[in-house]
């Protein structure tokens, strides 16, 4: 009779034996500063307060690389350009990126969780550096608005697919 208790008990365990290695697995593996580039070229007198504000122009774009079979690469490339009339006021590059671990997850998932779920982990450490940026050049911290990159993969898809029907291709995935 013990025998037969032991038995139940093992098989009765919710997340005993192979059904634990099949769940769903993302992991941040790392994450760290690509390249980073600020400028400030009209300096000290970008410093000096005036009485309009820099126009800015905001540039995001998320591209991934396959590393392993479950490891990826994300990068986040982020580029501000600040300007009063005709003058650079100051210029920041960002390419912020991370290896990410995904397990057991859906092929058809995959790519959907790269470009979106993993940009969103990162986004705020890229923030954060941008605001460090600008603030040691002697701004105000510039703190980018959250970006939705639900949005941002649905265009970056839609931008994939027409180039691939201009050139008669058949794949739909964004190009990484």
């Amino acid at each position: 009779m013990t025998e037969d208790t032991t038995s139940q008990d093992q098989t009765a365990k919710p997340n005993g034996g192979e059904s634990s290695s099949a769940q769903p697995s993302f992991r941040v593996l790392a994450q760290y500063i690509k390249d980073l580039s600020f400028e400030n070229p009209d300096a000290p007198q970008s410093l000096s307060n005036s009485e309009s504000s820099p126009q800015m122009d905001a540039t995001v774009n998320v591209q991934a690389k396959q590393l392993s079979k479950s490891e990826f690469e994300c990068e986040i490339k982020i580029g501000v350009s600040a300007k009063r009339e005709d003058t650079t006021v100051f210029l920041v590059e960002l390419v912020y990126a991370g290896v990410f671990q995904i397990v057991n997850v859906p092929q058809d998932q995959v790519q959907q969780i790269v470009f979106i779920e993993c940009p969103r982990q990162l986004f705020p450490f890229a923030r954060r550096v941008v605001a460090d940026a600008t603030r040691d050049g002697g701004f105000p911290p510039l703190l980018l608005d959250p970006i939705d990159f639900v949005a941002l993969y649905q265009q970056q898809l839609a931008a994939a697919q027409k180039t691939q029907a201009a050139s008669g291709e058949a794949e739909t995935a964004p190009t990484t």
